[in-house]
């Protein structure tokens, strides 16, 4: 039996929610590439790849507000220097994804769960728009069936809205479905929906281990979820 099914009593989910960002891919380096760019844009200094990683995890318009505050605190910042930097990150981004890499092992749990005929959604906070486009780039779109965005609903993780949503979509009650994450984000979202969370321990979580959120299961690679123990 695999670790996947002895969460749900010896069977498969039936509908399996993957974040992105720090999940499926890493996409640091394009980001970090972003904010900086942005940054130099406004004579600030650029911040760097590993502090960049330390900031995601909570939409664009918050990535941004950090890299200006230099900090995960950015109360201070300014809203209206905010909104220009937010434009000008988000013009850098769009023009390139080459530094984002697939995690080792996606592609193969991807394939094997479509195979086993488990539904498969994205719930990420990036903004929409770049994720199908992302996704394809990588030869990951043609899994999804569902993709829900930072800008898709009002509300972004850590508020269930997103899960729900796409659960509703399914038709497929939250005992039957699973989200894997990396962040604490992910994991109080899925415990605010009802859902079972896995987290992965190599994604982006402010510097801190994703096992203190307490999710139902810490992975180290992802094919450990579909490996017979």
């Amino acid at each position: 039996m695999t670790p996947l099914q002895r969460l749900f009593d010896g069977q498969l989910p039936r509908l399996v929610m993957f974040d992105l960002d720090g999940t499926l891919v890493d996409s640091v380096p394009d980001l970090a590439a972003a904010v900086d760019k942005a940054l130099l844009t406004l004579g600030r200094p650029a911040a760097g790849v590993e502090r960049v990683r330390d900031w995601v995890g909570n939409g664009a318009r918050v990535l941004v507000r950090r890299a200006l505050a230099g900090s995960l605190q950015h109360e201070q910042v300014d809203d209206a220097l905010a909104r220009e930097a937010l434009e000008l990150f988000m013009a850098a981004y769009a023009e390139s994804h080459t530094l984002t890499t697939v995690y080792p092992g996606v592609p193969e749990v991807l394939d094997a769960l479509q195979q086993g005929g488990v539904a498969l959604a994205i719930v990420t906070n990036k903004p929409e728009r770049f994720v199908a486009p992302l996704l394809d780039e990588k030869g990951l779109g043609d899994y999804f069936r569902w993709i829900v965005g930072g800008d898709t609903l009002p509300q972004q993780k850590p508020d269930p809205a997103a899960l729900l949503h796409v659960l509703e979509l399914a038709g497929i009650p939250r005992s039957q479905a699973l989200f894997v994450g990396d962040s604490r984000n992910d994991v109080l979202a899925a415990r605010a929906a009802g859902v079972t969370c896995v987290a992965l321990s190599y994604g982006y979580n402010h510097g801190r281990p994703i096992a203190e959120e307490e999710p139902a299961l810490v992975l180290d690679d992802l094919r450990a979820l579909l490996e017979p123990v």
